[in-house]
């Protein structure tokens, strides 16, 4: 009996050391995030830092639209804790298909595994008529393309801590902490490290939407402190640019620029001869000075309307990962502004 006893209390001791291991491993492994894009899995892992792992489904050099429903996503989307999408109807080739083949049922939507980016971003291009596949690729609820706004990339990151906090609750802190970095290092390279100090960047965002930024700073004889982002694009205000797809309209937005004509004729649809001699018409009629074109679309086109007119044309990614440069989401506004500025200068 004695022996029994010593046996019983030994065996519970292991059992109780191993039980304290799992517990220790389950706090400190990393959450599973799967998102559709590099755009969102720079922001995830910012905001997530070492408590998440997060792998994106398309490349930052690909057209998002276009993503194969692989057999690898599907595998990658069963071990998930958190599915993130961009949403807007950006996914719905692909989306839906991946997830019923991971069979991972805390990833679907209405599930707390599953977040679309989207629901608190502000849209753009949201179609006030019935959409018909005549109009082209039209997205019945808004322009997907809306993280090329800083504004829109600041209340993601916002999103998704709140998302991450709710499915690992015992990491909060940390959520918020990285939460606050990525945004007052957004703040800073939009409107220069200096005036978000003194400022601070939600009144700094809090005036840009209502346009009295410009008012406030000389007001306050503060103009000379505005920098980033915001400094750079401020003497572009009003130049009229050409684009290929509706990639770059929160950017040109948020910046003041103006998209004089698109190479597309409608939206996903590749442009003709007769459309480039319009587009042609059009730059050298309004004074336009660029094209912006992603790296996913062949250049022919734009070269063409750039040697009959003498336009500049500005390749330039509008993913993260899309270009060498573009190694986070700042560094990827970062390479807009400057390939832009610099275009411009020329």
């Amino acid at each position: 009996m004695k022996y029994t006893r010593i046996l019983c209390t030994i065996l519970a001791m292991l059992a109780s050391a191993a039980a304290g291991t799992a517990l220790a491993a389950a706090k400190t492994e990393k959450l599973q995030i799967v998102t559709t894009t590099t755009d969102l899995k720079a922001i995830a892992q910012a905001v997530g830092g070492e408590k998440v792992s997060v792998t994106s489904i398309a490349t930052g050099y690909e057209n998002p639209h276009y993503v194969q429903a692989k057999p690898s996503f599907m595998m990658l989307a069963r071990k998930a804790d958190l599915w993130i999408r961009v949403g807007l109807e950006l996914e719905i080739g692909y989306e839906e298909l991946i997830i019923d083949g991971s069979r991972n049922r805390n990833i679907r939507i209405g599930k707390p595994g599953h977040l679309d980016a989207s629901e608190k971003v502000l849209r753009l291009e949201v179609p006030k008529t019935r959409v018909t596949r005549e109009l082209g690729d039209v997205h019945p609820q808004g322009n997907p393309h809306y993280w090329l706004d800083p504004l829109n990339a600041r209340i993601v990151a916002a999103s998704i801590a709140r998302r991450l906090s709710k499915l690992a609750p015992e990491n909060t802190e940390a959520f918020e902490k990285n939460l606050a970095a990525f945004q007052n290092a957004l703040d800073e390279r939009m409107f220069g490290a200096v005036l978000a100090r003194k400022v601070g960047g939600g009144k700094l965002w809090a005036m840009e939407l209502k346009g009295t930024l410009q008012e406030y700073l000389i007001a306050r004889k503060l103009t000379n402190d505005l920098g980033g982002w915001s400094a750079a694009m401020r003497p572009l205000r009003g130049s009229k640019i050409i684009t290929h797809h509706r990639s770059w309209s929160y950017f040109v937005n948020r910046f003041g620029l103006i998209v004089a004509v698109e190479l597309e004729p409608k939206p996903g649809v590749p442009p003709s001869g007769a459309h480039l001699l319009k587009v042609m018409s059009r730059a050298k009629a309004e004074g336009v000075g660029l094209i912006l074109l992603e790296p996913a679309y062949n250049r022919k086109a734009a070269d063409l309307v750039a040697k009959k007119t003498g336009v500049t044309v500005v390749v330039c990614a509008i993913s993260v990962g899309g270009q060498k440069e573009a190694v986070d989401y700042l560094a990827l506004i970062d390479l807009i502004v400057d390939r832009i500025s610099k275009a411009a200068t020329k």
